[in-house]
């Protein structure tokens, strides 16, 4: 199921230069490409085309990429670090 064609309640709505909004069962989370910095130099159609893979993991699969929805509800529980 992609973000961009599937369902009007998983999508991404806005990309900017900080980071792009995605609406998931109707909640709007924001992805930042300082925390999330594999996103930012990804074609813009590449982050649309993302997967619902269960109610709380976001994935793109031509990246291997996966978010899960607790990691953008409350990040501080959930620190990154990228080597």
């Amino acid at each position: 199921m992609s973000g961009i064609s599937t369902s009007s309640k998983n999508e991404v709505t806005n990309i900017s230069a900080i980071g792009f909004w995605v609406i998931i069962n109707d909640k709007e989370f924001f992805i930042a490409f300082s925390e999330y910095p594999m996103f930012k130099t990804m074609p813009a159609q590449d982050i649309f085309d993302f997967q619902l893979l269960s109610p709380n993991q976001l994935y793109w699969e031509k990246y291997d990429i996966d978010i899960e929805l607790s990691a953008l509800k409350e990040p501080e529980s959930f620190p990154l670090v990228f080597k």
